[in-house]
C-alpha cells in the first residue's frame, strides 16, 4: 500500500477541484504516454533534493520511497511519487516543504487536495 503524490511546475491552481482537473490532465500528458519527456531544470532539483535525504536506490525501512527509481514517475514538468505508508507523514510533508520552497505545487491524489509546507 501507498501514499500518493504529485509535483508540478506552473501556476498554483484556484482551487482543490481545479488541481485535481490539472492532476489528471498532466498525468494523462506526461505519464500515460510512451515516451518519458525529459524533467524541466526545476523538476531535476526536486527530485535531487529529495534522493540527497532520501536515496532512492532501494525501498525498505532506509526509505520512504514505495516505488524506485523516483525518475519513473517524472517527466517533463510533473512528477508522481509513491511514499511508503508507514513512513508517508514524515516524508510527505519533507515533499511538500521542497516542492514549496522551489515554487512547485503539490497535490494529494487522495486526498484530492493541494499540500503546502
Amino acid at each position: 500500500m501507498s501514499y500518493d503524490l504529485a509535483v508540478w511546475q506552473g501556476d498554483r491552481p484556484s482551487s482543490d477541484r481545479e488541481a485535481v482537473k490539472e492532476h489528471k490532465r498532466l498525468y494523462e500528458e506526461y505519464l500515460e504516454v510512451d515516451e518519458l519527456s525529459p524533467v524541466t531544470d526545476v523538476i531535476a532539483d526536486f527530485l535531487e533534493a529529495l534522493t540527497e535525504r532520501w536515496p532512492d536506490r532501494g525501498v525498505g525501512e532506509e526509505t520512504p520511497w514505495a516505488a524506485i527509481p523516483l525518475s519513473e514517475g517524472a517527466s517533463g514538468p510533473y512528477v508522481y511519487i509513491s511514499l511508503a505508508w508507514g513512513s508517508a507523514d514524515e516524508a510527505s510533508a519533507y515533499v511538500a516543504q521542497v516542492a514549496s520552497h522551489l515554487g512547485l505545487v503539490c497535490f494529494d491524489p487522495q486526498m484530492r487536495s493541494m499540500r503546502s509546507s
